[in-house]
C-alpha cells in the first residue's frame, strides 16, 4: 500500500460525511464560533491517538503477539462490517443528546479515532514499520481532509442537504467494502505464505 491509497483509506474509514449529522446533533445547539472550537479540539484529541497507536503500533503487536497475517485479515473483517453499515445504515439510530459538552467521548473516540481507524493504523505500521513516517503523513493527510470537512460541517449541510451526503456515504462504504476485501485477501495470502 503507498501513502495516497493509506490517506484515502483513512479518509473512508474516518468518514467524516458520514459524521457530519451525529457531530450537528451533539454541537449544534452552540453558537458557531463554539462550535468550531469544539470540533477542533475534538479533532486534535483523535489525532493524538492515531499518533500514539502508530508510535507505539508495534510495541503493542508484540507485546499481544500479534502477527501481520492476523492482523490483516481481523482489519479486513473489522472494515467490512463499517463498510456494510455505511452502505445499509440502520434506520431510527439517534445520537443522545446530553446537556454536557462533548468532550473526548463520542467526537474524538470512537467518531473519529475509533477501532476501525486504529486498526488500520496498527495495520500499516505492522505491515511496513520502515515506512513509519509515510504512514504518519497518511495519517495527517487524513486527519486534516476530515478536519476541514467536519469544520466546515455547517455550510455543506446547507449545500448539499441530507439526501446528498448520505449517497455520499453510501458511496464512500462501497470503495471501503472493495478496499477490506483486498485486505482480508492480502491478510490471508500472508498466512498461506507463512505456513507454506
Amino acid at each position: 500500500m503507498d501513502f495516497l491509497s493509506a490517506a484515502v483509506l483513512l479518509v473512508i474509514i474516518m468518514d467524516p460525511l458520514g459524521n457530519i449529522p451525529v457531530f450537528h446533533a451533539l454541537v449544534g445547539r452552540y453558537p458557531r464560533s463554539r462550535r468550531l472550537a469544539i470540533i477542533a479540539r475534538e479533532m486534535m484529541i483523535a489525532y493524538g491517538v492515531l499518533a500514539a497507536f502508530l508510535l507505539a503500533g508495534r510495541a503493542i503487536l508484540g507485546y499481544l503477539g500479534l502477527k501481520q497475517p492476523a492482523l490483516g485479515v481481523a482489519g479486513g473483517v473489522v472494515l467490512f462490517i463499517i463498510a456494510l453499515r455505511m452502505v445499509f445504515p440502520q434506520a431510527g439510530v439517534v445520537a443522545e443528546e446530553s446537556q454536557e459538552e462533548p468532550f473526548i467521548v463520542p467526537l474524538a473516540v470512537p467518531m473519529i479515532a475509533g477501532p476501525s481507524a486504529v486498526a488500520a493504523t496498527l495495520l500499516l505500521v505492522s505491515r511496513d514499520p520502515q515506512r513509519l513516517l509515510t504512514w504518519w503523513g497518511a495519517v495527517s493527510v487524513a486527519w486534516v481532509v476530515s478536519a476541514a470537512i467536519l469544520l466546515a460541517s455547517g455550510l455543506l449541510m446547507e449545500m448539499l442537504g441530507p439526501r446528498a451526503l448520505r449517497a455520499l456515504v453510501r458511496l464512500s462504504g462501497m470503495l471501503l467494502i472493495m478496499m477490506a476485501i483486498q485486505m482480508l485477501m492480502d491478510g490471508l495470502t500472508a498466512y498461506l505464505h507463512s505456513i507454506g
